[in-house]
């Protein structure tokens, strides 16, 4: 048996629609209002490791590793791992730096470098 760990390049989280649902735990979708400089805590299922040195992308989740392109760009501010009903869940709080227009064709990233 193994320790089952996972690298994540960017925060991927669910439609907010999926907490108006009661499918999803707020934490775990995006919040409906992105601004810059607001904080959030977020949730994920799993030991999930992040880059915190730097910006990384918001994007949204349909699951099955089907990622939207960047919505925000945010700055992980607090990374927690722990247990949940003997499973492994992380938690965390981000810090939006910059809101993306969902119509421009922009490139954001290249890799972990943000461009400006």
């Amino acid at each position: 048996m193994g320790i089952q760990v996972e690298f994540n390049p960017d925060l991927a989280l669910r439609n907010f629609s999926e907490c108006k649902n009661s499918n999803r735990k707020k934490e775990e979708c995006i919040p409906e209002n992105l601004k810059a400089g607001q904080i959030f805590e977020f949730l994920k299922k799993g030991l999930r490791n992040y880059w915190l040195l730097g910006e990384i992308p918001l994007v949204e989740t349909a699951g099955n590793q089907q990622l939207s392109r960047p919505l925000a760009s945010i700055v992980l501010l607090e990374v927690t791992h722990f247990l949940l009903d003997k499973e492994p869940y992380t938690k965390g709080r981000y810090k939006i730096t910059e809101v993306f227009n969902p119509k421009d064709n922009k490139i954001h990233f290249d890799g972990f470098n943000r461009l400006k």
